[in-house]
């Protein structure tokens, strides 16, 4: 298991910047993958939240490659969101 992701962290994009506020993420077979919330505090972005859903290298390094999901890590997912509650809303409601 990686160890739990220090938030709120700073984040910087182009187009802003500010913190990521919640992270859900377990360690699978390849990789740990990963879902956060980020807030924007500066820059256009300022006052908006997105989310990125990405991955990092079982030694921490941010993944460039898209986020993939097997079905047996969708329980570990599952599982992960239970201590994000502001993004298991935002999940929930791009499903209902």
């Amino acid at each position: 298991m990686p160890e739990p992701a220090k938030v709120p962290r700073p984040f910087k994009m182009h187009w802003g910047s500010g913190s990521i506020t919640e992270e859900a993420r377990f360690a699978g077979e390849h990789h740990v993958p990963a879902i956060q919330l980020l807030e924007y505090t500066d820059g256009e972005a300022a006052g908006s939240w997105t989310l990125r859903f990405c991955s990092f290298s079982h030694r921490g390094a941010f993944q460039r490659s898209p986020l993939m999901l097997s079905e047996e890590n969708v329980e570990a997912m599952r599982e992960a969101l239970e201590k994000t509650p502001r993004l298991r809303e935002i999940l929930r409601r791009m499903v209902e």
